[in-house]
Formats: structure tokens, sequence, C-alpha cells
């Protein structure tokens, strides 16, 4: 008689427990469970124990006195750092007079020519204008000192740039060594390459190009590495059959398969080198930076604005010439290398008789006849704002009661809240972000950035910093993808808005302050709206493509079971066009800590006014202790917002 065995049922878990991030947050709640009461027992809740910081004012003090006290006679400053010095300062200086003595007529027509033989009469017209739009607005001679600056400062990022960029597309090792420092490097925040220059060099024009060439130099290194690393492999095998060295395959083929790679290189270059140029401003740069600045330090908008104006002309011809440059077509009608020489030989030839012409007429300097003075009716129309619109507009209110109101009920509330949770919680709630969307590497980098914080002694101002950025990405993400998902669904919104991203992402960060203290005076909120118009452009072009590039397929099937435009979007564009939307998210974070740290010039507080104290007062201590917590803030940003996939297992 056969013996029947029972078998003991399996007991299925719910589907939700199969999922690997719940499996994270287990194991990160198991972790808490044995570490969060010994915290507690040791350094108790709330804030971040002072048992725990370290005061670096004392030793920083030190190292600063001591730069100080031997920078004219320590041999490292003066046959090392003074050279560099007197390098840059001779360099600009000799820019600034060829452009001087070329005169205004002679700068516009050579930029001219040349955005006509790189991007043809349209463009060649529209730099013309520009120009002469910086003389009308009396803003000719600072002009001319912001571009000499940036004339050097490009050349310089281009160059450690190219370097960086061959040394990493050439060599596996340098790629893996060069990757977290330029990582690194795109995270910081403007601001935090201006102390340590300071430091070094002291206030002036070395100071302010330096920091410019380290935050301009990584996009140059890393499209050049990309340009190296994604050349045609048939067409280098073929010049490597033919018996060539390396260097030969090098300057023969790899660097001109990497053309457009190299062309955008340097545009990027150009618009972040504009962007930080106007930045360094602060710490003596000079030029229209300068004059932005002090502007804004007395609440002129209109003087600000006469400055502004300028440094977005100056960077949308600046964008489009190199960009043009890119895709490879004289638009001039030649062709070939020798066409390119002799576009080059028209721009000098019309530039030295015109400038010849101008210095026989006396016409070398913008004539101040010939200027138009814009402050007084714009400060005229602030003045009109601020009777009429700042408060008491029926129904809406007006825009100082917005800027309270949004401070009020909700940068105060996050701001306390966060200050509010224990120190260790926090640490708990970055740790879970970052390990949820990422490894276990990208969680302990997070939580020991904002831990050093706290080491730091400066956890309550982070904070503070961190609440304005929560607030000013929340309202940027609603706005960003909203906007974003209307244009990738109308081709005709798509076209009316590419214009207008395109001059928004051309202006650097300092003129977007302007506008805001001319609606809403000063204050965090200004401050948090200047940022979310910087990095709002940037959400919805991500945003758009990346739910325009969903798979047509997808969208046919979906269409084909009936499904309406409302199910297709929430169910197949916006879970394929995922990565898009993270990568859209980590960006607005990023582009939204850069503005906010420069809010402090309008009120925003926090970490930035430290900064910006530190760099006024002298008192580098309190300046590089603000920078350095800036830095652990974006990278734990950086780390929290952007996905790392997990390399596939091979296995049984």
């Amino acid at each position: 008689m056969a013996t029947v065995t029972a078998t003991a049922p399996r007991i299925a878990l719910p589907g939700i427990l199969k999922h690997r991030a719940v499996h994270k947050l287990l194991l990160l709640a198991v972790v808490a469970a044995i570490l969060v009461p010994l915290a507690n027992a040791r350094w108790a809740s709330g804030s971040w124990p002072n048992a725990l910081t370290v005061d670096l004012t004392e030793p920083l003090t030190k190292a600063s006195d001591w730069i100080i006290d031997n920078r004219d006679s320590h041999p490292l400053f003066l046959y090392f750092f003074g050279y560099i010095s007197n390098a840059v300062i001779l360099s600009v200086r000799a820019v600034y007079l060829v452009l001087l003595a070329v005169g205004w007529a002679g700068v516009t027509v050579f930029g001219a020519v040349v955005a006509w033989r790189v991007a043809g009469v349209r463009l060649a017209l529209g730099t013309a204008a520009a120009f002469l739009a910086c003389g009308l607005l009396g803003m000719w001679v600072p002009t001319m000192q912001t571009l000499a600056l940036m004339v050097v400062a490009v050349l310089a990022s281009v160059l450690v740039g190219a370097v960086l960029g061959l040394a990493s597309g050439l060599s596996d090792r340098m790629e893996r060594i060069l990757r977290p420092v330029l990582d690194t490097m795109q995270v910081l925040p403007a601001y935090a390459y201006l102390l340590p220059v300071v430091l070094v060099f002291g206030n002036g024009v070395p100071a302010a190009v330096l920091a410019t060439v380290v935050y301009a130099a990584p996009p140059m290194a890393r499209l050049t590495s990309l340009g190296l690393r994604g050349a045609d492999k048939e067409v280098l095998e073929a010049v490597e059959s033919l018996g060539s060295t390396a260097r030969q395959r090098l300057v023969t083929a790899r660097i001109p398969l990497a053309r457009k790679e190299l062309l955008l290189g340097l545009n990027q270059t150009i618009m972040m080198a504009l962007s930080m140029a106007i930045i360094a401003s602060v710490i003596g740069a000079g030029g229209l930076g300068d004059r932005v600045y002090q502007a804004l330090g007395s609440v002129d908008v209109g003087v600000a604005l006469s400055a502004g104006i300028p440094i977005v002309l100056l960077a949308v011809v600046l964008d489009r010439v190199t960009g043009a440059a890119g895709d490879g077509t004289d638009h001039s009608g030649g062709t070939g290398w020798a066409s390119a020489r002799a576009g080059w030989a028209y721009a000098l030839v019309a530039t030295v008789a015109v400038a010849l012409a101008g210095r026989l007429a006396g016409r070398l300097d913008w004539p101040d006849s010939w200027t138009l003075d814009i402050a007084e009716p714009v400060n005229r129309a602030v003045d009109w704002m601020t009777a009429h619109l700042y408060s008491g507009v029926p129904v809406v209110g007006g825009t100082a009661e917005w800027a309270g109101h949004f401070t009020t009920w909700v940068l105060d509330p996050v701001r306390d809240g966060l200050q509010g949770l224990p120190w260790w919680s926090v640490l708990l709630i970055v740790a879970a972000l970052a390990w949820l969307i990422g490894t276990w590497q990208t969680a302990l980098t997070a939580v020991l950035a904002m831990a050093g914080i706290g080491v730091l002694g400066v956890w309550k101002p982070s904070l503070d910093t961190l609440s304005q950025v929560l607030a000013g990405v929340a309202v940027t993400l609603v706005l960003g993808i909203a906007i974003g998902i209307a244009a990738a669904r109308s081709d005709r919104l798509e076209r009316l808005l590419r214009p207008v991203l395109d001059v928004f992402q051309t202006m650097p960060q300092f003129v977007y302050l302007i506008p805001v203290v001319a609606l809403f005076g000063v204050g965090r909120a200004p401050a948090v709206a200047a940022a979310v118009v910087y990095a709002l452009p940037a959400v919805v072009r991500i945003t758009a493509q990346g739910l325009r590039q969903v798979d047509p397929a997808a969208m046919e099937a979906s269409r084909s079971l009936g499904a309406t435009s409302g199910q297709q979007l929430r169910q197949v564009q916006l879970p394929l066009a995922r990565p898009a939307l993270l990568l859209a998210v980590n960006q607005g974070v990023v582009l939204v800590l850069a503005v906010v740290v420069i809010g402090a010039l309008v009120g925003g507080g926090a970490l930035g006014y430290q900064v910006v104290f530190g760099l006024a007062q002298g008192d580098l201590a309190t300046g590089l202790v603000a920078g350095a917590a800036i830095v652990c803030l974006g990278l734990m940003l950086d780390r929290v917002t952007q996905p790392t996939e997990r390399r596939a297992k091979k296995g049984a």
C-alpha cells in the first residue's frame, strides 16, 4: 500500500516584500535600531552635538595669516604663484589694451565678420547689434574688461581641459582617476571656488581668472575624453594599418573625428567661464559683473539692469557663434581649410582697416553722446511697482505679499522642521534616499558629506540653505515637469519655448538676481525665486526630450488597446522616461543650490551669507568653513538625486 507523504505548504510572501528597495530599507532599519540608541545615549538627540564638532577657526586663521604674511617673501609665492599671477595680469592687460587699440568699431566689425564666417549673415547682424547695444548702454569699457578677462580665462580653461581630456581619453587608468575629480568639480557651486584662490592670490584679476579656469575646465576635459573614446574604430584601424605611430593616429584621426565634441566643449567652457567671470566680480574682477554687484548692494535695479543686459547679449552671441561652429558648416559659401584661413584673414584685414580709420578719425572710444541712460526710467518703473504692485493689488495681493506668504507658509516651516529633527534622523533620511536610488557606496558618500557639515559646526545654517533648496526644487519640478509635458505633446509650444529657453540657459547666474529684486525686494523668497527661474529651463528641456524619446512602438501599442491620452502619459510615457525625469530632478537640485548660495547677495542668508561675509571682511576662516559646507551639501544632494545603476551580475 503506497504511503502518501504530505508536503508543507509554501508561504508566499507579499509582492512588496520581494522588492529590492524594501530589502534595503529593512536592512537600514536594523542598522538604525542598533546604532541610534547608542548615539542617543552618548550624545543625546536634537541638533548636532557639540562633542562631534571640530573648531577649525584657529588653524584656518593661522594658516591664512601665514599665507598673507608670506605672500611677498616665501619662495613658493615668489617663484611659482607669483609668476602665475604676473602672467595672468600681463595677459589680461595685453588683451584689454588690444581691444582698446582696435576701438569700438574694430571690435564690432571683427565680431560680425567672424560670426558671418561661422554662422551666416543673420548672426553677424545680431553680433554687431549686440556690441553696439553694449556701447549705447554706456557699458563699452566694462564690456571690454569682461571680454579681456574672458579671453584669457577661456584660453587657459581650454588648454587645461584639453590636456586632462587627452590624458583621460587615451588612458583607462587616468580616466578612472580623473572621473571622481571632475564629478566633484562639477557639483561644487561657483562660490566655493572663490575662497581658496583668494587665500593664495588675494582679491583681484589673478584670483578671478584662476577661479574661472578651475570652474570652466571640467566640461572641456569631459567632452574631449568622450570624443577621443568615441572615435570610429574602423577608421582608427585603417590608419594603424598604414603604419602610423600613436602620435600620428592622434593628430590625423582621433582629434579630427572628435571635432564636434571638442567644439561643444569649447561652447560649454565659454558659457561657464562667462558665468564665473561675472561671479568673480565679488573678489575684484571688475568689468560688467562689478557693476551688477555694486548695484545690487545698493538695490539700484536700473544700474544693475544696464550692466546685466550686455552680459546677456555677450552670452547669447558667444553661445550662438560657438554652437554654430560645431556643425562644421561654412555659411559664407567656402569649403575646406583654405576657406577657413581666408575667413580669419578677412576678419583681420577688415578689423585693421576699421581700427586705422577710427584712429585717424579719433573715434576709438565710444562717444559719450551716443549713450542711452536706462537706469533712471528703470528705477522709476521699480518705484511705480513698489507703490502699486508690492501690496494692495485687488484679489491677487502684491509681489511683496507673495514673497511674505511664501516665506511664512513654506520656507519657515521647512527650515524649522529640518532644524527640529534629531541629527541622527537627518542622516538616516539621507542614507535611505541615497540607497534607494543608488548603491551602498553612494549612500555612504552622502551620509559622510552630511556628517561633515555637522563636524564643521555649521549644522543649522546648512539646514537653512537646504530648506531653501528643497522649496526651490519643489517649485521648479512642479512647473518644469508640467511645462515639459506640455512641450513634449505640442510641437507648436515646443517651437515657441525654444528661443525663450535658449536665452534663459545662456544668462549667467548673477543676472537672475536683478528682476527678482525689482519684483520682490530682498530676502530668502527672492533668492529662491531667482534659483527657480535659473533651474527651470534645464528641467523643461530634459523632461520634454525624455518624453519625446519614448519608444513609438510602445505608444502605438497603448493606442491600439484603447488608452486615452492621459492614460498613455501616466502608464507609458512617464514610466519609460523615468531616467530622464531623475536626471531632471538631479539637475534641478544642483542648479537651484548654485543660485540659492548666490542669493545671499539679496538677503538669502545662511551659508551664502557666511561666504560673502568672509570674502568681504577678510574673515577667511568663516568663509572657508561655509564654503566647505556648501561643497558637502552639494555632494550630498547630487548623490541623493543621481541614480547609480548597479551592474548586472552574471550567474546561474
